[in-house]
C-alpha cells in the first residue's frame, strides 16, 4: 500500500466516524467520536508529510517490490517522493474541506 492509499484510508475512516455522529444522540459520545475523527485526520497529515527518512524507507520498499534491480535508485527515490507529495496534497485538501 503506497503512502497516498494509507492516508486516504485514514481520512475515509475519519469521515465515516464523523457520519456516525448523525446517528448518536449522546453528546459525550458524539464529542468522543469527533475527537477520534480529528485525531485520524492529524495522523493522516503527519504520515503524509515527507522527510528524508520516510522517503528513504519507502524508496527501499519500492526497490524491494521490484526485485532489487541495480542502478534504479534515483527512479525509486523520485517515485517515493511523488507518493508523499500526492498523499500530502490529498490530506491537506480533504482536511481543509472537512473541518471537524
Amino acid at each position: 500500500m503506497n503512502q497516498k492509499q494509507v492516508v486516504a484510508s485514514l481520512l475515509a475512516k475519519a469521515n465515516k466516524y464523523r457520519e456516525f455522529t448523525l446517528w448518536v444522540s449522546d453528546r459525550e459520545t458524539v464529542h468522543q467520536i469527533l475527537a477520534l475523527a480529528g485525531e485520524l485526520k492529524q495522523r493522516a497529515l503527519a504520515l503524509a508529510r515527507p522527510d528524508e527518512e520516510k522517503i528513504r524507507k519507502r524508496a527501499r520498499e519500492i526497490w524491494e517490490e521490484n526485485s532489487r534491480p541495480v542502478g534504479r535508485d534515483v527512479e525509486f527515490w523520485l517515485h517515493a517522493e511523488r507518493e508523499f507529495r500526492e498523499a500530502e496534497k490529498l490530506a491537506i485538501t480533504i482536511c481543509h474541506n472537512n473541518k471537524s
